[in-house]
């Protein structure tokens, strides 16, 4: 597969900047890496890792000027706007002809297709997928990411797609056309939020009746309650080392953008009449748990302290 020339990269955050660390050390030394991010001291300690593979940008519209493909990774809707309509310094502020653009945010589709469109306005030839992406940042940082693209495998930039993020991703997934690669990461997200609630309540359960979480997290590992969430990210600290929950919930996937990931998905439901039964109940207590000072800015599975649960058991459990 040969890529291009020049790849742009918007958005350096807790999932942007390993990502671009990857495309850096797995593209030819042929293929130059533009960047931009508002926190410029970012984008220079990108720049100082990788002289002379990676440039540092003012804009997007700068980037856009460059590359043939641009990737952008941002938390919302909003910035997405930002990214690509901003009148000055957007993507739309100079030409796009011929130019791909794989946005791979979790946004409301509402925005994603707005924002296709505008794309599509300015130049017929410019193409707009959405992709985006799951496994937080430890899949970031491991390229063992998985991407939901909003196309077909018929798609003519279909294999170009699946090597790009091949690079920074385990598993590519063409989804059928557009928006829906949105719409399987919504409802991924949906599903993997009500799991760390049922998750933290069951081991919680299990604690307070007097149970070992990490054998109680072992035998739903060959049980009925299996779950990736209770396997890799487990919610009680200690069950898994290398979780956020054995790191003060530090790292991962904050419990703010879970609950704005809740709320799109119960949007998006909302849209084709789909009905839940469990959303309000998810949704409110991801609100709650945003808004309580001892979770906020911490991995969504802090819901397990937010319901009370024991973070101390093995020190209780010795005395």
């Amino acid at each position: 597969m040969s890529y291009p020339k020049n790849v742009g990269f918007i958005g350096l955050g807790v999932m942007g900047y390993p990502m671009a660390q990857n495309l850096a050390a797995k593209l030819p030394q042929s293929t130059r890496i533009y960047v931009f991010d508002v926190a410029t001291q970012v984008m220079e300690n990108l720049v100082k890792e990788y002289p002379g593979k990676i440039t540092a940008c003012q804009s997007s519209k700068e980037i856009t000027s460059k590359c043939e493909v641009i990737l952008t990774m941002v938390p919302e809707g909003a910035h997405v706007k930002s990214v690509f309509l901003a009148p000055d310094t957007g993507v739309l502020a100079t030409d796009i002809s011929g130019k791909i653009f794989i946005e791979m945010s979790t946004i409301d589709t509402a925005t994603s297709e707005d924002v296709r469109g505008k794309v599509a306005a300015a130049s017929p030839s410019a193409l707009f997928y959405d992709a985006p992406v799951s496994g937080g940042s430890l899949g970031a940082q491991n390229a063992t990411l998985t991407f939901m693209l909003g196309c077909s495998e018929e798609d003519p930039n279909w294999p170009l797609l699946k090597s790009l993020l091949g690079l920074v991703g385990k598993s590519i997934f063409p989804c059928g056309g557009p928006s829906l690669g949105l719409i399987a990461k919504l409802s991924n997200n949906y599903c993997s939020g009500l799991i760390a609630i049922a998750t933290a309540e069951a081991m919680n359960i299990g604690m307070k009746s007097g149970m070992n979480p990490a054998l109680l997290a072992s035998i739903f590992a060959t049980s009925t309650a299996q779950s990736t969430i209770s396997d890799k990210w487990n919610p009680v600290p200690g069950v898994c080392p290398t979780a956020p929950a054995s790191n003060g919930y530090r790292g991962g996937f904050k419990v703010q953008l879970m609950r704005k990931d809740f709320a799109l998905a119960m949007d998006a439901a909302k849209r084709v009449n789909a009905r839940l039964a469990l959303g309000e109940a998810g949704l409110q207590t991801y609100t709650d748990a945003s808004n309580d000072p001892a979770c906020r800015d911490l991995d969504s599975r802090v819901v397990f302290r937010y319901l009370g649960g024991s973070e101390e058991w093995k020190k209780e459990g010795s005395s």
